[in-house]
Protein backbone atom coordinates (compact mmCIF):
# COMPACT_ATOMS: atom_id res chain seq x y z
CA UNK A 1 0.00 0.00 0.00
CA UNK A 2 2.81 2.63 1.17
CA UNK A 3 4.38 1.78 -2.42
CA UNK A 4 1.92 3.03 -4.29
CA UNK A 5 0.82 5.87 -2.18
CA UNK A 6 4.53 6.71 -2.90
CA UNK A 7 4.45 6.44 -6.61
CA UNK A 8 1.20 8.75 -6.46
CA UNK A 9 3.40 11.18 -4.45
CA UNK A 10 6.04 10.98 -7.22
CA UNK A 11 3.65 11.05 -10.54
CA UNK A 12 1.89 13.96 -9.12
CA UNK A 13 4.97 15.96 -7.99
CA UNK A 14 6.61 15.65 -11.86
CA UNK A 15 3.04 17.12 -13.23
CA UNK A 16 2.84 19.65 -10.64
CA UNK A 17 6.49 20.96 -12.06
CA UNK A 18 5.19 21.67 -15.22
CA UNK A 19 1.87 24.01 -13.67
CA UNK A 20 3.62 27.79 -12.50
CA UNK A 21 2.03 28.75 -9.23
CA UNK A 22 2.17 31.83 -9.46
CA UNK A 23 0.72 32.73 -12.63
CA UNK A 24 -2.68 33.23 -13.94
CA UNK A 25 -2.94 30.96 -17.04
CA UNK A 26 -5.91 32.05 -20.11
CA UNK A 27 -8.45 29.77 -20.56
CA UNK A 28 -7.23 27.99 -23.29
CA UNK A 29 -3.63 27.37 -21.69
CA UNK A 30 -4.84 26.40 -18.64
CA UNK A 31 -7.48 23.79 -20.28
CA UNK A 32 -4.29 22.92 -22.67
CA UNK A 33 -2.56 22.37 -19.17
CA UNK A 34 -5.04 20.57 -17.40
CA UNK A 35 -5.08 17.83 -20.85
CA UNK A 36 -1.47 17.73 -20.76
CA UNK A 37 -1.04 17.16 -16.98
CA UNK A 38 -3.73 13.92 -17.64
CA UNK A 39 -1.87 10.84 -17.92
CA UNK A 40 -3.96 8.51 -16.06
CA UNK A 41 -4.75 5.20 -17.12
CA UNK A 42 -8.17 6.13 -17.23
CA UNK A 43 -9.95 8.76 -19.53
CA UNK A 44 -9.49 12.00 -16.79
CA UNK A 45 -12.06 14.66 -16.01
CA UNK A 46 -11.46 17.92 -16.84
CA UNK A 47 -13.05 19.84 -13.33
CA UNK A 48 -13.65 23.71 -12.58
CA UNK A 49 -13.25 25.07 -8.90
CA UNK A 50 -14.35 28.62 -8.29
CA UNK A 51 -14.19 30.37 -5.36
CA UNK A 52 -16.95 32.79 -4.42
CA UNK A 53 -17.57 35.95 -2.34
CA UNK A 54 -20.65 34.69 -0.71
CA UNK A 55 -21.31 33.78 3.11
CA UNK A 56 -22.48 30.05 2.80
CA UNK A 57 -23.83 30.12 6.21
CA UNK A 58 -26.81 32.79 5.05
CA UNK A 59 -29.43 31.65 2.95
CA UNK A 60 -29.79 35.11 0.63
CA UNK A 61 -25.98 34.11 -0.66
CA UNK A 62 -26.60 30.46 -1.78
CA UNK A 63 -26.00 29.75 -5.25
CA UNK A 64 -27.87 26.73 -6.57
CA UNK A 65 -28.70 26.39 -10.57
CA UNK A 66 -27.71 24.47 -13.17
CA UNK A 67 -26.05 24.49 -16.65
CA UNK A 68 -26.29 22.77 -19.78
CA UNK A 69 -22.80 22.32 -21.30
CA UNK A 70 -23.04 22.68 -25.34
CA UNK A 71 -20.80 19.00 -25.63
CA UNK A 72 -21.91 17.38 -22.48
CA UNK A 73 -19.36 15.84 -19.69
CA UNK A 74 -18.81 12.61 -21.10
CA UNK A 75 -20.48 10.83 -17.92
CA UNK A 76 -23.66 9.06 -18.24
CA UNK A 77 -26.00 10.45 -16.71
CA UNK A 78 -28.88 7.52 -14.59
CA UNK A 79 -32.04 9.78 -14.53
CA UNK A 80 -35.00 8.48 -12.17
CA UNK A 81 -38.13 10.41 -11.95
CA UNK A 82 -40.87 10.67 -9.82
CA UNK A 83 -44.55 11.21 -10.83
CA UNK A 84 -48.16 9.66 -10.90
CA UNK A 85 -48.77 11.04 -13.98
CA UNK A 86 -49.30 8.28 -16.55
CA UNK A 87 -48.84 10.94 -19.18
CA UNK A 88 -45.56 12.46 -17.78
CA UNK A 89 -44.52 8.83 -17.27
CA UNK A 90 -44.57 8.50 -20.95
CA UNK A 91 -42.70 10.98 -21.41
CA UNK A 92 -40.18 10.05 -19.37
CA UNK A 93 -39.84 6.83 -20.67
CA UNK A 94 -39.25 8.51 -24.39
CA UNK A 95 -36.79 10.83 -23.25
CA UNK A 96 -34.80 8.01 -21.98
CA UNK A 97 -35.26 7.57 -18.30
CA UNK A 98 -34.20 4.74 -16.58
CA UNK A 99 -36.32 4.86 -13.44
CA UNK A 100 -40.28 5.94 -13.72
CA UNK A 101 -42.73 5.83 -11.03
CA UNK A 102 -43.74 6.96 -7.73
CA UNK A 103 -43.79 4.84 -4.27
CA UNK A 104 -41.53 1.56 -5.65
CA UNK A 105 -39.00 4.11 -5.96
CA UNK A 106 -39.51 5.85 -2.66
CA UNK A 107 -39.52 2.23 -0.95
CA UNK A 108 -36.45 1.45 -2.87
CA UNK A 109 -34.51 4.71 -1.49
CA UNK A 110 -35.91 4.34 1.96
CA UNK A 111 -34.44 0.45 1.56
CA UNK A 112 -30.74 2.38 0.94
CA UNK A 113 -31.17 1.64 -3.12
CA UNK A 114 -30.45 4.73 -5.29
CA UNK A 115 -29.25 3.86 -8.83
CA UNK A 116 -29.79 6.93 -10.40
CA UNK A 117 -27.59 10.11 -10.28
CA UNK A 118 -30.13 12.63 -10.58
CA UNK A 119 -33.75 12.59 -9.57
CA UNK A 120 -36.71 14.40 -10.88
CA UNK A 121 -40.34 14.70 -9.77
CA UNK A 122 -43.26 16.94 -10.88
CA UNK A 123 -44.49 19.54 -8.40
CA UNK A 124 -47.44 17.41 -7.38
CA UNK A 125 -44.57 15.02 -6.33
CA UNK A 126 -42.87 16.66 -3.74
CA UNK A 127 -44.80 15.80 -1.17
CA UNK A 128 -44.02 12.00 -1.41
CA UNK A 129 -40.67 13.10 -1.26
CA UNK A 130 -40.94 14.53 2.41
CA UNK A 131 -40.18 11.26 4.42
CA UNK A 132 -37.08 10.42 2.67
CA UNK A 133 -35.66 14.25 2.17
CA UNK A 134 -33.23 13.34 4.74
CA UNK A 135 -31.55 10.61 2.95
CA UNK A 136 -31.87 12.34 -0.41
CA UNK A 137 -30.75 15.96 0.85
CA UNK A 138 -27.06 14.99 2.12
CA UNK A 139 -26.39 13.08 -1.13
CA UNK A 140 -27.57 16.26 -3.17
CA UNK A 141 -30.87 14.55 -4.58
CA UNK A 142 -33.00 16.14 -3.63
CA UNK A 143 -34.97 17.74 -6.54
CA UNK A 144 -35.24 21.73 -6.62
CA UNK A 145 -37.05 24.25 -8.90
CA UNK A 146 -33.40 25.99 -9.19
CA UNK A 147 -31.92 23.40 -11.21
CA UNK A 148 -35.17 22.53 -13.28
CA UNK A 149 -35.09 18.83 -11.55
CA UNK A 150 -38.86 20.10 -10.43
CA UNK A 151 -40.51 20.25 -13.28
CA UNK A 152 -43.88 20.05 -15.31
CA UNK A 153 -42.04 19.45 -18.12
CA UNK A 154 -40.57 15.99 -17.14
CA UNK A 155 -39.51 15.01 -21.06
CA UNK A 156 -37.73 18.40 -21.31
CA UNK A 157 -36.16 18.18 -18.29
CA UNK A 158 -34.74 13.93 -19.02
CA UNK A 159 -33.80 15.38 -22.16
CA UNK A 160 -31.66 17.79 -21.30
CA UNK A 161 -29.97 16.16 -18.37
CA UNK A 162 -29.10 13.54 -20.92
CA UNK A 163 -27.42 16.00 -23.30
CA UNK A 164 -25.50 17.38 -20.38
CA UNK A 165 -26.86 19.23 -18.72
CA UNK A 166 -25.52 19.47 -14.85
CA UNK A 167 -26.59 21.14 -11.38
CA UNK A 168 -24.12 22.90 -8.97
CA UNK A 169 -24.41 24.81 -5.83
CA UNK A 170 -21.93 26.02 -3.26
CA UNK A 171 -20.07 24.08 -0.85
CA UNK A 172 -19.92 24.79 2.76
CA UNK A 173 -16.65 26.33 1.83
CA UNK A 174 -18.51 28.95 -0.45
CA UNK A 175 -17.08 26.81 -3.63
CA UNK A 176 -18.41 25.37 -6.59
CA UNK A 177 -16.65 22.18 -8.41
CA UNK A 178 -18.08 20.69 -11.84
CA UNK A 179 -16.63 18.43 -14.23
CA UNK A 180 -17.12 20.22 -17.72
CA UNK A 181 -15.39 17.18 -19.93
CA UNK A 182 -12.90 13.97 -20.21
CA UNK A 183 -9.15 14.95 -20.97
CA UNK A 184 -10.05 13.33 -24.38
CA UNK A 185 -11.91 15.79 -25.29
CA UNK A 186 -11.15 18.23 -28.27
CA UNK A 187 -9.79 21.89 -26.74
CA UNK A 188 -12.11 23.87 -27.92
CA UNK A 189 -14.97 21.85 -26.50
CA UNK A 190 -14.19 22.22 -23.09
CA UNK A 191 -13.34 26.08 -23.25
CA UNK A 192 -16.89 26.28 -24.76
CA UNK A 193 -18.11 23.89 -21.60
CA UNK A 194 -16.55 25.92 -19.49
CA UNK A 195 -17.50 29.43 -20.46
CA UNK A 196 -20.98 28.07 -20.69
CA UNK A 197 -20.45 27.27 -16.78
CA UNK A 198 -18.95 30.57 -15.81
CA UNK A 199 -21.59 32.45 -17.69
CA UNK A 200 -24.23 30.11 -15.46
CA UNK A 201 -22.87 30.89 -12.51
CA UNK A 202 -22.56 34.90 -12.88
CA UNK A 203 -26.32 34.71 -13.92
CA UNK A 204 -26.74 32.77 -10.18
CA UNK A 205 -25.67 35.47 -8.31
CA UNK A 206 -27.55 36.01 -5.49
CA UNK A 207 -28.59 39.86 -4.60
CA UNK A 208 -27.39 39.26 -0.98
CA UNK A 209 -23.78 38.94 -2.46
CA UNK A 210 -21.71 41.68 -1.99
CA UNK A 211 -17.97 43.02 -3.11
CA UNK A 212 -16.34 40.88 -5.37
CA UNK A 213 -18.40 37.49 -6.49
CA UNK A 214 -16.22 35.27 -8.10
CA UNK A 215 -12.51 35.11 -6.43
CA UNK A 216 -10.79 32.60 -7.95
CA UNK A 217 -11.53 29.59 -10.45
CA UNK A 218 -8.86 26.69 -10.63
CA UNK A 219 -9.36 23.97 -13.50
CA UNK A 220 -7.58 20.68 -13.30
CA UNK A 221 -7.77 17.06 -14.33
CA UNK A 222 -8.60 14.68 -12.16
CA UNK A 223 -5.49 13.63 -9.64
CA UNK A 224 -3.94 16.44 -11.61
CA UNK A 225 -2.55 19.64 -9.76
CA UNK A 226 -4.46 22.66 -9.80
CA UNK A 227 -4.11 25.15 -12.44
CA UNK A 228 -5.17 29.30 -11.84
CA UNK A 229 -7.62 30.82 -14.45
CA UNK A 230 -7.20 34.34 -15.28
CA UNK A 231 -9.93 36.23 -14.61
Amino acid sequence: MKKVEHAKSKRFKELEVLVDKSKSYGIEEAVELAQKTSNTKFDSGIEVHVKLGINPKKTDQLVRSSVALPNGNGKSVRVAVITTDATQQKAAKAAGAELIGDQDILNDIKAGKIDFDVLVATPDSMKLLAPIAKILGPKGLMPNPKDGTVTQNIGDAVTSLKKGKVSFKNDDSANIHVMIGKASFETPKLIENYKALIDSILKAKPTGAKGSYIKSVNIASTMGPGIKVSL
